[in-house]
């Protein structure tokens, strides 16, 4: 009949069923996803998990019976309330705030001034009547509202932390709930109702909830919802109308949350987590045994990645729901080593090392792998030829009928089966010691022969459009066969480094593109037949460079080529232009998963392929492979001065600011100047494969290598302003945005500002010391030096110091002579001066007499003219200056040096200085001042008061030193 069928209508049914198919493929999972499991010595905490939240930064906190988890996607850490009892609730503000509902307490976690987080409780700003808590369930945050949720109160608090006022209620809130940035919560007696603008609403049919124990409530639109009802079924709301939901659950639940994708998850009390469509149908299923090691959920969260986080009554699980890959392993029924796996007449086989496993496909996506009878042992290849499904085993060759593998005669050993070329009804088979020829027949397949000529291990063939047979051995090289007219006998053709490969190991050979290529050691070839020679394949040449070694090539019925390289597994995309696009970083993570001993890809459906693994096998579709991770940034968790104690100064909490650091950079003291910096990038589960490089700007010139270390100290730093920078990549090779820290190194007290001040003194100082010590040798040499030469004068000049000696002994006797001339002239002017002034004085005085004794008056008045022309005769005399000059030249100029020192001196005081320095008596004084000698003693009285002598100093002996 389809003979028949219109060819645009034959087009049409086709795309209808790719697109039927293709949509159930999707809806459905074979295999289970990636998980993580955290046991609670690994995350430190109590085993009871009742909320669980995530930051922007990517950090995940956890409300914990031991108090509130946080994790870095490296390491875990745990905050304690001060009472240290349970955290029942943990919400994050947009602020940065983690508020928390606790036992006996509720408020927030915050930065402290070194990063760290600390407690602040909100209890006191309650009235008195209420700080009396035993539990609080539920924190809630609004735009403008923050709600502390307890069995019969709701405490409202302002956006600004303000306590407000208080909602209670007659009976007890049964449990609360948040979907859509809307609170409900469920009262004993009365129903559902929901938080507004201050007040608590009744929900429109919530009275039907009155006596159940609601586990979760979803927003599906504005007026519909589901809620989950412990152990009573999930109901439908639409305005009045309630009605059980198509995808009631039979288990208690605990949690439910609605995904980004539309899929809603369900934690139950035993039968794990189910995760299902918004019409019930389930899509996946973990429980213990399959991907899950506790039953029991009593929090789910969807991370920025669009995993899942599973909190349990003992541990918490991490369930990659984005990722790409599904696990097929014992969890999923099958055990031991993947080897090869195909798609047959809708169910999928799985070789591995303990024998042949089926499941069912599509239909039972999450049911068990079951061991077909009969197959026990290690299976090479499974393969669908002419409606016969064929298995090569360790034992032999077999053939599955029905749920039994019947093994057929022949060798033991075989690798693989091929249609012979030119040949339907005969199989070319592959094995331990070379080919063998096997006939189909219509109920049976039988065992013809051994080809003769080539006895090689065959794991590894493909023939050309030739006739040619390859096989390629992995320690000897490339053979090429040809069988005879009579099927019987090979020719053979051996390749090696002679014919252009780069080494006979490690070759291998596929059907890529329909036209065989070769990898080697060096890149990916081609084999020229009219030269004979093997030459690079531009193609490949073009995606993995020369020298990459290349295990397995395996092209899909879409046209992509999927590889297992030496470093790298990915997909080459094929695009509608014919083009392809390399994809192989989100493959990263198989590498430490996939069989090591015999590499394998298993193409099922176009699109979709099966890694072999070390366990089992892992499940790959093209329509995920798009997946991006969330691009966390790097993280800065801790940063410790170290020592004997390590001090922290920065906890890895504070906001940052500009670039990423600190406003104020802490100022670290010269002694401490050991620095440990801690790091974290928050992608989950990628603790093993995130690598790290740092940069300490002000010390080093650049980045670093990659490395996993995620922490790097420094120690000896010295003084200087610092900025610590770190960047990480995950396992997908993507580069997390840095993360800084700066910070400043003070001088030690030797190098400070002051000290070198004190240096700069003390180095003047020595200057100057070392320039008197220089200045001192030089005056020393310049001694040496000038005693030498005056040692040369004195010696030249020796001659002429007796003659100088004489000579000055010469004028020195002159000089004598000269001076006691002066000196006899002098005393001789003195005596002189004595002489006639004793005469004169004696004349005046018989004068005087005269003139007493005479009566005359006329001769009295003669005689007294007389005697005043003697005492102005006397005191015009001139004799005196010649005695000044004559007394200056022998007395070294005395008169002239007192008269300077004395100004103050009259003429009388001058001449009697004079006469005591040439030591006359007072008598002589007398005469030669033509005073009495009571006035030379009052004379001598005023001299010594105007030259303020002592009592006790001697006037003569004063004016002889002077």
């Amino acid at each position: 009949m389809s003979k028949h069928l219109n060819p645009k209508l034959k087009v049409l049914l086709i795309l209808l069923y790719s697109l039927v198919h293709g949509t159930l493929a999707i809806g459905q999972t074979l295999g289970l996803p990636f998980s993580r499991y955290y046991p609670s010595q690994e995350y430190r905490g109590g085993i009871q998990n009742y909320a669980i939240t995530q930051s922007p930064d990517g950090l995940v906190y956890v409300a914990n019976n031991f108090g509130l988890l946080e994790y870095d996607g490296i390491a875990w850490r745990r905050n304690t309330l001060p009472n240290g009892s349970k955290v029942r609730h943990v919400q994050l503000s947009e602020s940065g705030l983690i508020y928390v509902a606790g036992q006996g307490d509720f408020g927030y976690f915050g930065p402290n001034e070194t990063g760290r987080f600390a407690f602040y409780s909100l209890k006191e700003k309650l009235p008195e009547a209420y700080r009396n808590l035993e539990e609080v369930w539920h924190v809630f945050l609004s735009t403008d509202a923050l709600l502390f949720c307890t069995d019969r109160q709701i405490f409202v608090f302002d956006a600004t932390q303000t306590f407000r006022h208080v909602i209670s209620t007659k009976s007890v809130f049964e449990s609360f709930h948040v979907h859509g940035n809307r609170l409900f919560a469920n009262e004993v007696g009365t129903g559902l109702h929901y938080y507004q603008r201050g007040e608590l609403l009744p929900l429109l049919g919530g009275a039907f909830f009155e006596d159940k124990r609601i586990a979760s409530v979803i927003q599906i639109s504005e007026d519909s919802r589901l809620v989950f009802t412990r152990s009573e079924g999930v109901f439908h709301m639409e305005g009045e109308s309630i009605r059980p939901w198509n995808g009631a659950l039979s288990s208690t639940v605990n949690t439910a949350l609605q995904l980004e994708n539309g899929h809603i998850a369900v934690g139950t009390q035993t039968e794990g987590l189910y995760i299902v469509t918004d019409r019930g149908e389930t899509v996946l299923h973990l429980d213990n045994g399959h991907g899950l090691n506790n039953n029991v959920v009593l929090s789910l969260r969807e991370d920025l990645s669009g995993n899942l986080w599973v909190g349990h009554s003992n541990g918490i699980t991490l369930v990659e729901l984005s990722n790409p890959f599904r696990k097929i392993n014992r969890f999923s029924g099958l055990t031991g080593t993947g080897y090869h796996a195909t798609l047959f007449e809708g169910r999928i086989y799985f070789g591995t090392n303990n024998g042949v496993y089926v499941q069912d496909s599509p239909d039972r996506p999450s049911g068990d792998a079951v061991l077909v009878e009969n197959s026990s042992g290690q299976v090479y290849q499974l393969k669908s030829i002419q409606g016969r499904l064929l298995v090569a085993h360790n034992d032999g060759a077999f053939w599955i009928r029905g749920n039994r593998a019947k093994r057929l005669e022949g060798p033991s050993g075989i690798w693989c089966f091929q249609p012979l070329a030119g040949h339907p009804n005969l199989l070319l088979v592959g094995g331990y010691k070379g080919l063998y020829l096997f006939e189909i027949l219509p109920d049976d397949i039988r065992f013809l022969r051994q080809l003769s000529g080539f006895d090689e291990s065959s794991r590894v063939i493909e023939q050309d459009e030739s006739g040619y047979i390859w096989v390629t051995h992995g320690y000897k090289g490339v053979y090429r066969l040809r069988v005879d007219e009579k099927l019987e006998r090979v020719s053979v053709e051996e390749f090696g480094p002679e014919t252009g490969l780069p080494t006979p190991t490690l070759n291998n050979v596929w059907r890529v593109g329909n036209r065989l290529v070769f990898t080697t050691q060096a890149g990916v070839f081609r084999f020229l037949e009219d030269k004979k020679q093997f030459e690079r394949d531009s193609f490949f040449l073009d995606f993995f460079g020369p020298g990459v070694l290349i295990h397995y090539l395996q092209e899909d019925p879409q046209g992509n080529v999927h590889f297992i390289a030496e470093d790298q597994v990915g997909v080459l995309e094929k695009r509608m232009d014919g083009s392809f696009l390399k994809h192989h970083e989100v493959f990263n993570q198989l590498i430490p998963l996939l069989n090591d001993d015999l590499q394998n890809i298993a193409a099922l459906r176009r699109n979709e392929v099966l890694f072999a693994a070390n366990e089992g096998f892992v499940h790959f579709r093209m329509s995920d492979h798009r997946y991006r991770p969330y691009p966390y940034a790097t993280l800065i968790r801790g940063v410790y001065l170290t020592g004997v104690v390590d001090s922290l100064i920065y906890g890895g909490n504070l906001r940052m600011t500009g670039a990423g650091h600190s406003s104020i950079p802490p100022k670290i003291p010269y002694a401490k100047a050991n620095i440990r910096f801690e790091s974290s990038n928050p992608t989950p589960n990628n603790e093993n494969e995130l690598e790290f490089r740092y940069w300490l700007e002000g010390l080093e010139p650049g980045y670093g290598e990659w490395g996993k270390r995620s922490d790097r100290a420094y120690t000896n730093l010295r003084e200087g302003r610092y900025t610590f920078h770190v960047s990480s990549r995950n396992q997908f090779g993507e580069e997390a945005a840095e993360a800084v820290y700066s910070f400043e190194v003070l001088a030690p007290w030797y190098r400070s500002p002051l000290a070198y001040g004190v240096y700069l003194v003390v180095f003047c100082v020595l200057m100057v010391a070392g320039y008197r010590v220089v200045e001192k040798r030089y005056q020393k040499k310049a001694q040496r030096l000038k005693q030498a030469s005056r040692r040369v004068i004195e010696e030249k000049e020796s001659v002429l110091k007796t003659t100088r000696e004489e000579v000055e002994k010469l004028r020195t006797e002159k000089l004598r002579q000269e001076i006691q001339l002066k000196d006899k002239e002098l005393a001789t002017a003195t005596m002189h001066l004595i002489t006639k002034n004793g005469f004169i004085d004696n004349v005046k005085g018989n004068l005087t007499g005269i003139i007493k004794k005479s009566k005359n008056q006329e001769v009295k008045n003669e005689i007294q003219k007389l005697i005043k022309h003697i005492e102005k005769n006397i005191a015009e005399d001139e004799d005196w200056e010649q005695f000044e000059i004559h007394f200056d030249q022998v007395h070294g100029d005395f008169m002239s040096r007192f008269k300077k020192s004395y100004p103050e001196l009259s003429p009388q005081e001058i001449k009697l200085s004079a006469y005591l320095r040439m030591n006359l008596s007072t008598k002589e004084i007398a005469y030669l001042m033509n005073i009495s000698v009571r006035g030379v003693e009052i004379a001598r009285y005023r001299l010594r008061k105007k030259l303020t002598l002592q009592r006790e100093d001697n006037l003569q002996e004063y004016i002889l030193k002077f």
